[in-house]
């Protein structure tokens, strides 16, 4: 598959939906977009993706526990929230999944309004009992997550600016804002396990400090439908997430 191709999947071309990056191939890039907006991150799974995730009933992988079968809040705000942390402070959030926990460095300093979203999400329990919906085996690697309606189009029903671009790469360990379009990320997110051939177009926020082996894991089960882009074949769902200043 050309890079140019995956690229596209990233990147969601309407609000709360999914957009490939431009750069990486066109399947690709269609699951990257998660969220912007909703659904930003060209990373994020395309509708069809979405559809083959919907309609199987996946058992745990090795490794993996069932999901309690609680729900997402589905929370929507109309606005982006106001800065409720310290951009000169250190934050940490821990993602804790079926598949294992996850904990990630967040850089406030370089994405403050990245960040101070995605810790506004997280203390809203927004995140919680959500499933990662996509993940991509070929080009580029990632796992995206963010979205309480599984499809790749949801999102918390506001958008903010692109932050930190400037020079940015995805070697394995970033985490990264899935978006649709310049200035639409929401709530997707994506998580790099593998170095990977991104154009510099989704917010660079984190960077993975433990748990790289379990996005790794997850990676090595590959997809539900056996395609290098689609929902995983081990059910990733997100039982918490949480923040914290360090």
């Amino acid at each position: 598959m050309s890079s140019e191709r995956q690229t596209r999947g990233l990147d969601h071309s309407r609000p709360e939906q999914q957009r490939r990056p431009a750069g990486v191939p066109a399947r690709v890039r269609r699951g990257i977009s998660v969220v912007a907006a909703a659904a930003a991150l060209t990373v994020v799974a395309g509708e069809a993706a979405a559809a083959t995730a919907r309609g199987s009933q996946p058992s745990p992988e090795p490794g993996c526990t069932a999901p309690s079968g609680k729900q997402p809040n589905g929370k929507q705000w109309p606005a982006e929230p106001p800065m409720v942390i310290d951009p000169g402070a250190k934050y940490t959030a821990r993602l804790r999944s079926t598949c294992g926990t996850v904990t990630i460095k967040l850089d406030a300093a370089r994405a403050p309004r990245t960040v101070n979203s995605f810790v506004f999400l997280a203390n809203e329990q927004y995140f919680d009992h959500t499933e990662c919906h996509r993940l991509t085996t070929e080009i580029i690697f990632l796992l995206q997550c963010g979205d309480p309606t599984g499809t790749g189009s949801g999102g918390p029903g506001y958008r903010f600016p692109d932050e930190n671009l400037a020079g940015a790469t995805y070697p394995a360990g970033t985490v990264a804002m899935a978006s649709t379009g310049p200035d639409t990320s929401g709530s997707q997110f994506f998580l790099v396990y593998q170095d990977s051939p991104l154009p510099p177009k989704y917010t660079p926020f984190g960077h993975v400090t433990g748990g790289l082996n379990v996005l790794r894991n997850i990676a090595a089960h590959g997809t539900r439908d056996g395609s290098d882009d689609g929902a995983p074949a081990a059910e990733v769902v997100l039982n918490s997430v949480t923040t914290a200043q360090s």
